[in-house]
């Protein structure tokens, strides 16, 4: 069983910046990709950033250019570092990871966006 803890979320004004922090139970080259994903109220989850063990990296289009998605692979860590935050990046965030075909999430963390 893989266990995820997130951290990092809170309150902060539009324009600012926040790092989310994701630390797996198990050593981070048993996955076949860490991401992040985010559901608004009343909203479907939708995939952030994704980060394959190859290295490679994709972004939901709506964050392209403002979050970068990151690892430490001593720390068997997953980071998302968001800049330029906006309203619409409200919401909560979880940590998922590809393990064996199978689709392991955190808890969440909030994101809140506001002035």
């Amino acid at each position: 069983q893989v266990q995820l803890v997130e951290s990092g979320g809170g309150l902060v004004q539009p324009g600012g910046s926040l790092r989310l922090s994701c630390a797996a139970s198990m050593s981070i080259f048993s996955f076949n990709a860490m991401g992040w994903y985010r559901q608004a109220p009343g909203k479907q989850r939708e995939l952030v950033a994704q980060i394959r063990r190859i290295g490679s990296s994709i972004y939901g289009d709506s964050v392209q250019g403002r979050f970068t998605i990151s690892r430490d692979n001593f720390k068997n860590a997953v980071y998302l570092q968001m800049n330029s935050l906006g309203p619409e990046d409200t919401g909560v965030y979880y940590c998922n990871v590809d393990y064996r075909s199978t689709a392991f999430w955190g808890q969440g963390t909030q994101v809140t966006v506001s002035s």
